[in-house]
């Protein structure tokens, strides 16, 4: 069995929007590289509060509080310029967002353009093939890269902000429900392709789709009420689980 290093360790993660609970609640979990890990849980439990401090994307929020610490390579990702940390941890939302004004080129390049770094005609080129092949679209859109973004299907526009996450090569990407306005095609086609991407780089997704988390992911955590309830082996947590809430959840007695 290989083992894994660190990519991401959680540290007692709270997240507060003022009120009197946490809506993530003192969260801690070691994240391994080239895996992917699922978080799970009902509506309203953390889990893309939880992701999304991670990315820092909170700080846009000023009533918003994050505490603890979340280590990425052994930095402590709060204290890192908010600029640097979203190159280093990807992030794709649930409904694909391909900017409308750009062409499919210039979304797989917006990273490099929002963050001021010029490059030669030469290097775009090999970014947006790179990027795109990664994500089993070049062949399809490899005569329409000046066309816009929006132009795509639905899960060709998905696997489009995928690839605008991976042209900057991060460490981490950071998945919020990425395939739930997909149709089931689409879906397949996107789970297929992170199982490949987990040999680049480590996959955290926020899914409220069990059979999902089952299919691709090595680890999988469940929350519930800003609690990380249970976190371990997808197998072994879908098969035995220890506490009782992931045991009821899992079987469709809440979510």
């Amino acid at each position: 069995m290989i083992e894994r290093k660190n990519i991401l360790e959680l540290r007692d993660v709270t997240v507060s929007y003022g009120g009197a609970k946490n809506a993530v609640d003192r969260v801690s979990a070691d994240i391994k590289e080239n895996t992917i890990t699922a978080i799970m849980g009902p509506s309203g439990c953390g889990k893309s509060t939880l992701l999304r401090a991670i990315n820092r994307m909170h700080e846009l929020y000023p009533n918003i509080k994050v505490g603890g610490e979340i280590l990425l390579k052994g930095e402590n990702v709060l204290k890192m310029d908010p600029v640097t940390v979203r190159r280093v941890a990807g992030m794709v939302f649930q409904r694909p967002n391909p900017f409308p004004t750009m062409s499919i080129e210039g979304n797989v390049l917006a990273g490099y353009k929002l963050n001021g770094i010029s490059l030669s005609k030469k290097e775009r080129a090999i970014i947006v093939e790179e990027s795109l092949r990664s994500v089993s679209l070049w062949d399809e859109v490899k005569d329409s890269l000046s066309k816009k973004g929006t132009f795509l299907s639905g899960g060709q526009q998905q696997r489009l902000c995928i690839a605008r996450a991976l042209a900057l090569k991060p460490d981490v990407l950071l998945m919020d429900e990425p395939t739930s306005a997909l149709d089931p095609i689409a879906t397949s086609r996107v789970e297929d392709l992170l199982v490949e991407l987990k040999e680049q780089l480590a996959i955290v997704i926020v899914t409220h789709n069990m059979s999902q988390a089952a299919r691709i992911s090595d680890s999988s955590m469940f929350m519930y009420l800003g609690e990380l309830v249970e976190y371990g082996n997808t197998h072994e947590m879908f098969t035995n689980p220890k506490d009782k809430r992931t045991e009821e959840y899992l079987n469709g007695q809440f979510g």
